[in-house]
């Protein structure tokens, strides 16, 4: 009977396997790799960087008001079908706390467009 292989090296095995879901914002993170003094490996997702926050970003978003009683998930399902994106939203605001997108109704945020298509204007559309 064959050995079963740990997880971790069964994704190694696959060419451009990745431990997180596409969905996941870690998906594009770096994997490291740090060895312990007795010689172990251990894995562990790389910081991940944002790009920097610019007037390109007004081509790649959408305005929205936000109202009383909104939070970043309902957002993230309202404009993207997926709740669990909620931090596509605040990649495209420069909060630290996701939940100071919504904490102050009337406050305008960036909503991104579905699928990181950029440059659909006022018509674009949302899933």
């Amino acid at each position: 009977m064959a050995d079963i292989e740990p997880y971790e090296n069964a994704l190694d095995a696959i060419p451009g396997a990745h431990p997180y879901p596409r969905s996941s914002r870690y998906h594009d993170a770096e994997i490291g790799v740090h060895r312990m003094a007795d010689g172990t490996e251990v894995r562990y997702t790389k910081r991940r960087l944002l790009p920097p926050l610019s007037d390109a970003v007004d081509d790649e978003t959408a305005p929205h008001t936000v109202s009383g009683g909104e939070r970043p998930d309902l957002l993230a399902q309202h404009y993207l079908g997926d709740p669990g994106q909620w931090w596509q939203i605040a990649d495209a605001n420069p909060v630290l706390d996701p939940y100071e997108l919504t904490e102050e109704a009337g406050r305008v945020i960036a909503v991104p467009h579905a699928g990181g298509f950029p440059g659909a204007g006022a018509g674009a559309r949302y899933v």
